[in-house]
């Protein structure tokens, strides 16, 4: 179902004029889908900085390729993150949220470090760049698209609960084909989920404009859109990726 646009019951100006009531809205949702991409900048950016440095550090190989127990800390303790905000976010202060969403961003530089220890610098590289080009192409077809885009909402949701089972049953089988498919497929997906959820973030606006809300919906909605990102980048790199 399409959002309701509240502008459809403002007042209109005389013929030749702005409604007043338009511009404003319009400002106010420019300025927050700006602060929502610029979190959700910020937070790849320092995710990157941050695997960049754990790897030339010698630490992430010593840890991540070592089995030992703070391996596995360092890699379930994104998600474990992800699940407090995604659940307590009403409970939680705006300031709590930004906390974790920095922490989190922080923790998936360690667990991503090791990309830097198997794939070359300049496959990385590329596949960024990559990723970041069909990001602001899939981003910006939702934002302005006129298609309503909610019906894709279960059908992804659906495919990234599928692509999970597949990954966990690849574990076992260690099939490159099947991982070839599930990275193939997992680009898709990722890229269905970058335009929806645009298109959904743009449309909250109308919900939490002028509310205390504003600012935890800013950081939720970078979150989202981070995790689209990295993991589009992450199976990208499986195609793009050139190993050491």
């Amino acid at each position: 179902m399409a959002w309701p646009d509240p502008r459809t019951t403002m007042s209109r100006a005389p013929v030749g004029t702005a409604p007043q009531s338009d511009v404003a809205y319009d400002a106010g949702l420019r300025s927050y889908m700006l602060k929502v991409y610029n979190y959700m900048a910020s937070g790849v950016l320092l995710t990157g900085i941050v695997a960049m440095l754990f790897a030339s550090s010698g630490m992430a190989a010593e840890i991540m390729f070592g089995g030992g127990p703070l391996k596995w800390v360092i890699m379930l303790s994104p998600l474990a993150i992800v699940f407090a905000m995604s659940f307590g976010q009403n409970k939680f202060s705006t300031f709590t949220l930004q906390a974790m969403f920095w922490g989190f961003a922080t923790l998936m530089g360690l667990s991503m470090s090791t990309i830097f220890l198997v794939f070359t610098g300049a496959s990385i590289a590329q596949t960024f760049f990559a990723t970041a080009a069909a990001f602001l192409g899939l981003s910006l077809f939702g934002y302005t698209t006129k298609k309503d885009l909610s019906g894709w909402g279960s059908f992804l949701i659906m495919g990234v609960i599928g692509l999970i089972v597949a990954m966990v049953i690849n574990i076992f089988l260690q099939s490159t084909m099947f991982h070839f498919v599930i990275s193939a497929i997992g680009v898709l997906i990722f890229a269905g989920l970058t335009a929806y959820d645009t298109q959904r973030i743009k449309s909250m606006y109308a919900y939490v404009a002028g509310t205390d809300m504003v600012g935890k919906v800013v950081i939720m909605s970078a979150l989202n859109l981070y995790l689209d990102f990295i993991n589009m980048f992450q199976f990208l790199l499986s195609f793009m990726g050139s190993q050491e």
